[in-house]
């Protein structure tokens, strides 16, 4: 498998889901305050998981292509306002070919911004860090739209999956 099997379709298949997510969470109840929302106190708010999920597809490309990407620094404001930037960060992908990205076996640096330093090649930085990344705010956000009410569940979780289907329950 390519990097570019293992990441632009994991990343493009992601933003749809939580862009439907939202789109439910957008007409609950308490739609106001869902941004704001979050598991724990020591967590951050779905706003920002937001904002981190959108940035993580761009950040990853940026060090698989090295083409530049300004991640987003400010929360989305609205439900509106965050289904466009994951729109956006989905267009950004589509741009993207396998061509474009570095081999599996060039070394990156990540740097954070507390001053650790990760060394990797291309494939382990995927595997071990830009996916699970992308996966823990995107869980992170669909479980605090859970824990506020939103009704949504495993197949808004999984609705690509349904392109897979072979039969279904009746009754």
């Amino acid at each position: 498998m390519t990097l570019y099997e293992q990441t632009i379709p994991v990343y493009r298949q992601g933003l749809a889901m939580l862009s439907g997510l939202l789109a439910k969470a957008e007409l609950h109840e308490k739609c106001g305050t869902l941004l704001e929302a979050s598991l724990t106190e020591d967590m951050h708010p779905l706003a920002v998981q937001i904002r981190f999920l959108s940035n993580q597809p761009g950040e990853a490309m940026e060090r698989l292509t090295g083409q530049k990407f300004n991640s987003r620094d400010e929360n989305a404001a609205s439900f509106a306002d965050a289904r466009a930037t994951l729109a956006q960060m989905d267009t950004h992908l589509a741009a993207i070919t396998e061509g474009d990205l570095v081999s599996a076996t060039d070394q990156l640096v990540v740097d954070l911004p507390n001053g650790m330093e990760f060394t990797m090649t291309a494939e382990q930085y995927v595997r071990d860090w830009s996916i699970p990344n992308f996966y823990f705010h995107l869980t992170t956000a669909y479980a605090i739209l859970r824990k506020e009410g939103v009704e949504v569940g495993k197949a808004d979780f999984l609705p690509h999956m349904m392109k897979y289907a072979t039969k279904m329950p009746t009754g």
